[in-house]
């Protein structure tokens, strides 16, 4: 569906984004990852047609130009206008993405209805909270049912409660449209998506499912906790890296491959070390993100 091959955008001297490559097929859920100051807004912003690149291609449903009418697209800190009624804006929006006064008028009930805000179509949005405005903004970028959907930090202005119903609202939005949307929340991020961009200064830093990423990197320790002391002996194993004791008696550490635990056990016999506790523990995608990052 999204084909994005060395998109470039370089303001004065400094590059936003640097050679970005990536392609998204219909009804995946992409998140695109990263600090502030990544590249994450100046991307959606050239994907959705408001930033023309320095170099690159965008190549959308097999055309090189974006098809904005077929793109929604919500920025992170939407504006209105305070003086419309809900409902007014959608009109509104929905007459400047060409939709007949007819239509307008039945899909913007309708998408207050599905964003929750089906009781405040009449209220000035000037008296709207955060989220609500948030949840307006969304229903802004459907009302013309795109195929694309582009969604700049949505979750960000967000409390837990009206986060957890918009995560909900974009997991069923994607059985309908592809969902690109940039977070720097890892949770959203694993929630949500299918796939995730890593940027960092521009650049890519990972490419493709989160699944893989974890396989990939995931680098698994191991905790041994023993009645005796474990210093000396175990830091010279060949196997045996990145060591570290909690305690003389409790350490934690990688081995170069797994398959040399038995032999690790093996050697706590020999040298009649009772072993109280060993486990492997298992990275948590945060561990593997910033070691992805580089940071």
């Amino acid at each position: 569906m999204l084909s994005v091959k060395g998109l470039t955008k370089v303001y004065q001297q400094h590059k936003a984004v640097d050679h970005l490559s990536f392609d998204i097929r219909h009804h995946q859920s992409v998140a695109l990852l990263g600090p502030n100051g990544a590249g994450k807004t100046t991307t959606l912003q050239m994907l959705s047609g408001l930033l023309t690149p320095t170099s690159g291609q965008i190549q959308f449903l097999g055309r090189k130009t974006v098809t904005r009418s077929r793109i929604g697209y919500l920025p992170q800190h939407p504006a209105f206008f305070s003086w419309m009624t809900a409902e007014e804006y959608l009109r509104f929006a929905g007459r400047l993405s060409d939709l007949s006064r007819r239509d307008v008028q039945e899909k913007s009930r309708e998408v207050l209805r599905y964003v929750g805000l089906e009781k405040c179509g009449d209220r000035k949005i000037a008296g709207f909270s955060g989220g609500m405005k948030q949840r307006l903004g969304l229903a802004q970028a459907l009302i013309h049912e795109p195929e694309l959907l582009i969604l700049d930090e949505p979750v960000s202005a967000l409390d837990p409660s009206g986060r957890r119903e918009v995560l909900d609202l974009m997991k069923d939005l994607k059985k309908r449209m592809t969902i690109l949307f940039s977070t720097h929340v890892l949770h959203d991020a694993e929630q949500v998506c299918d796939e995730i961009i890593m940027l960092k200064n521009g650049t890519a830093r990972w490419t493709g499912p989160l699944s893989e990423l974890k396989t990939k990197h995931q680098t698994p320790s191991f905790i041994l906790k023993a009645e005796e002391s474990l210093e000396g002996w175990l830091e010279e194993l060949p196997y045996v890296t990145g060591l570290t004791l909690d305690q003389p008696s409790k350490a934690e550490f990688h081995l170069s491959d797994r398959a040399y635990v038995r032999e690790l056990l093996a050697e706590c016999l020999r040298r009649n070390v009772s072993v109280l506790h060993f486990e492997q523990k298992t990275q948590s995608l945060e561990e593997i993100y910033m070691k992805v990052m580089g940071l």
